[in-house]
């Protein structure tokens, strides 16, 4: 199963566009805390589609507390 819970604030305001296809998308970093570690931070990157993108856009900003339930997919490339 492939299911993450992420709880953490937003690094800067969304960015909402439109694919060409007319889909909406919005991509935005999170910064979650490590509960065990102090003064450390991770960075993830995320992409929401559709309503949840231009709700997203809409009403969230930097510094907004957010969480993310989702799926984690890493994409790799080489040179």
């Amino acid at each position: 199963m492939n299911s993450v819970q992420l709880l953490g604030r937003l690094t800067k305001d969304p960015e909402l566009k439109y694919g060409s296809s007319g889909t909406a998308y919005t991509k935005f970093t999170l910064a979650v805390n490590r509960p065990f570690k102090k003064d450390e931070v991770d960075f993830i990157n995320c992409t929401a589609l559709g309503k949840g993108a231009e709700a997203i856009g809409e009403y969230v900003k930097k510094g907004d507390q957010f969480a993310v339930t989702g799926r984690i997919q890493v994409d790799t490339y080489e040179r």
